[in-house]
């Protein structure tokens, strides 16, 4: 099985995906699924037979969760249809154990998908060939690393996983643009272990323009590589600790976190999958939705530096992370440092040895016009690029009103855009680096 390489290449340009972690033991704000493994039989017994009964997001409104994620920035979408649990998120023929068993009653996976695809968003599906129902209900204890929860084992599993993967991706749901597939093992990129073949070779024949996630590429989760990895991969994190909706016991990432987060994925050329978990009730929590529109504000601005873009060659100098437009070579993003106190109406300087100007090089500030601030007349704006001997030196103004007042300013990096920009080389960069010293780094004037 391998993923088409156009496919592939569109995937890198994405940048920015939302996972969402959501099931009925949602209601219990337990970690999702696995508390099935080793647990008692009454308490087993009880989660298929009673959860269900309860499950009624009486709030659930997709067509908000997918005006967030717009605003937000997100370019694809990846729902869990079905987590180990086995519980299906849609109205399966093949298994009884889904959403319509619930006093839902409806297939709440259409409607979320078709309201990220009215977003224009892309759509992805999380799914997992394990599965701890088909396990109870054939007599097996609940498990993972035993050999009979696996169909090369018990191919009776791997033709049940088929057939659901069909009412997924067979026509019903429209393009399926990715599938996350949890049932490799964590050494399956390097040595291609994979526990259901069977799926592997249905999805290769019915489905070869779906980009699978995990199984195909890296999928680090809850953390990022220390350098660029090749070809496409994609990080995982949750907003907190925990996938799916935890009601206690939390803490969640600030929103200044995910976007230095986002810019360092983007620089070594992953996309970043970030995980939300609504309530049972169906919203989106409060604390989850605040931190998205930290991230949706600096994506309004700032947008184009992690979408459709690819690694420079050098991927960071210090505090500065950059990214190249991935059709334009020549198109630089500069991620600059804010410590929080880069005042509106204040210049800075900033010292790049790792790319060179031209006659023909522009510099932009990302949002800004670079003709005027307000309140101010007799202030001059402009940003500035002046190439050195080895390098180029930054004179930047913020010059935007983001919040309102002046203190606490707005935290959060500033982008510089540079054109017909020229890399230079590695072999420059040790004397680029002294040369540059004498440059100041920060200019209050």
């Amino acid at each position: 099985m391998k993923n088409r390489p156009d496919r592939e290449e569109e995937f890198m340009s994405w940048g920015l995906g939302l996972f969402i972690h959501w099931s009925l033991d949602s209601q219990l704000g337990s970690v999702i699924s696995h508390s099935l493994v080793g647990a008692s039989a009454d308490y087993v017994e009880r989660y298929f037979r009673d959860l269900p009964k309860t499950f009624e997001p009486e709030r659930f409104n997709p067509r908000e969760w997918a005006r967030l994620a717009r605003v937000s920035g997100i370019q694809y979408v990846v729902i869990t249809a079905k987590h180990h649990s086995g519980f299906c998120m849609w109205d399966s023929s093949v298994c009884e154990f889904n959403i319509t068993s619930t006093p839902y009653g409806k297939d709440i996976l259409k409607e979320i998908v078709d309201a990220f695809r009215d977003a224009d968003i892309r759509v992805g599906f999380y799914f997992s060939p394990d599965d701890f129902w088909w396990l109870h209900t054939h007599g097996y204890r609940i498990a993972r690393n035993e050999e009979y929860a696996w169909e090369t084992h018990n191919p009776e599993l791997g033709e049940y996983n088929c057939r659901q993967l069909d009412e997924l991706l067979g026509g019903t749901y429209g393009k399926i643009e990715v599938l996350f597939l949890d049932g490799f093992c964590e050494s399956f990129v390097k040595e291609r272990k994979f526990r259901f073949p069977m799926l592997s070779a249905h999805i290769e024949e019915h489905y070869p323009d779906t980009i699978i996630t995990r199984g195909l590429m890296e999928t680090p989760e809850q953390y990022t590589p220390d350098e660029p990895m090749p070809g496409p991969w994609e990080a995982c994190f949750t907003l907190g600790t925990q996938w799916q909706f935890k009601p206690t016991n939390e803490t969640y990432k600030g929103g200044g976190e995910l976007i230095r987060m986002l810019i360092e994925i983007r620089a070594k050329g992953g996309n970043f999958l970030l995980n939300i978990g609504p309530h049972p009730e169906g919203d989106i929590p409060f604390e989850q939705e605040r931190r998205l529109r930290e991230l949706a504000l600096w994506m309004f601005l700032n947008g184009e530096s992690v979408t459709d873009v690819r690694p420079w060659h050098r991927i960071r100098e210090h505090d500065i992370w950059f990214t190249r437009a991935a059709n334009d070579a020549g198109t630089l993003y500069v991620h600059l440092p804010n410590d929080g106190e880069w005042m509106r109406g204040t210049r800075r300087s900033f010292a790049i040895t790792s790319a060179a100007a031209t006659d023909q090089t522009t510099v932009e500030v990302l949002g800004q016009s670079g003709e005027i601030m307000e309140y101010e007349r007799d202030i001059d704006v402009t940003p500035y690029v002046k190439q050195m001997p080895a390098g180029m030196q930054l004179d930047i103004m913020r010059t935007q009103r983001i919040y309102n007042m002046q203190t606490p300013p707005w935290p959060n990096p500033i982008v510089v855009k540079l054109t017909h920009v020229e890399p230079l080389g590695a072999a420059s960069e040790v004397a680029a680096d002294q040369e540059m010293q004498s440059v100041p780094g920060e200019d209050d004037g």
